[in-house]
């Protein structure tokens, strides 16, 4: 598989995060002013995080599987319990549309590197015209 820097992988991780974040703070009209995006990322940004460390994802950061599988997880398992230390809720329906939310972009920009280095792969071993 084509050697992408951790940097890169992480970057596109927390873009994920704060697509989110802004896609709901925007759907919902509780304000895009930076603190505003900050105080609800924070939970999901530490979590990220952790994720990263724990499964030592700057090792193989774009395999959806183990790492991206286990890095969605955690982001998603650790942002609850923080956003409810902080003083926000985290009803049932949250969880579902941020599990999902974040399982097809965190996963799926992954297996579309995976998808693209396949298909570069087959590409190089054809035979020319």
């Amino acid at each position: 598989m084509r050697s992408y820097t951790p940097l890169v992988a992480l970057a596109a991780d927390l873009l994920c995060v704060l697509v989110f974040v802004v896609v709901g703070k925007a759907d919902h009209a509780t304000g895009l002013a930076p603190a505003a995006v900050a105080g609800t990322a924070w939970p999901f940004l530490v979590a990220l995080a952790l994720g990263w460390v724990v499964t030592l994802a700057w090792r193989s950061p774009v395999r959806v599987w183990p790492t991206g599988v286990l890095v969605w997880a955690v982001t998603v398992a650790g942002a609850m319990p923080l956003r409810l230390l902080g003083g926000e809720g985290a009803p049932f329906s949250f969880v579902l549309v941020t599990s999902l939310f974040l399982a097809a972009t965190m996963l799926g920009w992954r297996a579309s590197v995976l998808l693209v280095t396949v298909r570069r792969r087959q590409g190089r071993r054809r035979p020319g015209p």
